[in-house]
């Protein structure tokens, strides 16, 4: 039987921030300034996946010869003024990881957005004291779909990996964590993703945010 939970690891993206509709607009603009009009065609492509993955994509998609690491500096850019104006969180969000926190859960981030986006977004919206860790993609050399962010984050919080829940909205990021030996509980965004898509890879499949806490407590109440 597996151990109960003590720390839940979120990503950023489409779990604690309403994101994805503006990352097409992101890659949009990235794009135009390489000539592409894109209208995010490609957006499951690069859903969850690291910076590198997701500009090597767009690169070899619209046979763009600017180098990756531009490329990724550009997205930077672009990503960090729209977290900084424009994302706002989920609406359950603030309240629910109240309940976590009352519940003596160690509580981290693990996100494919780079600091300069994803810290500044966490301490904006008042929800950057709630976590104990953030990690953020640009400290990780390999991304989702890879467990590395995941390992990461449990070596920092010094528990081993089948204590860590992990929530996330992306089919990387449900990969990323299993692959560490992580527990999932996914929140697919149904805007973008099928659902049942989910029910084959994570271990749990949430219809929303201020599930987890029941969740957290169905389990243990299970052991």
């Amino acid at each position: 039987m597996p151990p109960p939970f003590c720390a839940v690891i979120f990503d950023l993206d489409g779990v604690l921030a309403d994101s994805e509709p503006w990352w097409n607009q992101i890659d949009a603009k990235l794009l135009a300034e390489h000539g592409v009009n894109y209208r995010g065609e490609y957006h499951r492509n690069v859903l969850g996946v690291s910076y590198r993955l997701a500009v090597e994509f767009y690169r070899n998609a619209f046979h763009i010869s600017a180098p990756v690491e531009e490329l990724m500096r550009r997205r930077g850019a672009i990503a960090t003024e729209f977290f900084a104006n424009r994302v706002e969180l989920f609406p359950a969000v603030k309240a629910t990881l109240e309940q976590l926190h009352i519940m003596d859960l160690r509580l981290a981030v693990a996100t494919s957005s780079v600091a300069a986006s994803a810290r500044p977004f966490l301490e904006r919206t008042g929800i950057k004291g709630f976590f104990e860790l953030i990690v953020t993609g640009d400290e990780i050399q390999r991304g989702k779909p890879f467990p590395d962010i995941y390992l990461y984050a449990a070596e920092k919080l010094n528990v081993p990996s089948d204590v860590c829940l992990v929530i996330e909205d992306a089919l990387f990021g449900v990969a990323a964590a299993k692959a560490a030996n992580m527990r999932v509980a996914a929140i697919p965004d149904t805007r973008f993703v099928d659902r049942c898509e989910y029910e084959k890879q994570a271990d749990y499949v949430l219809g929303s945010f201020s599930e987890i806490p029941a969740l957290v407590r169905r389990i243990g109440a299970d052991r």
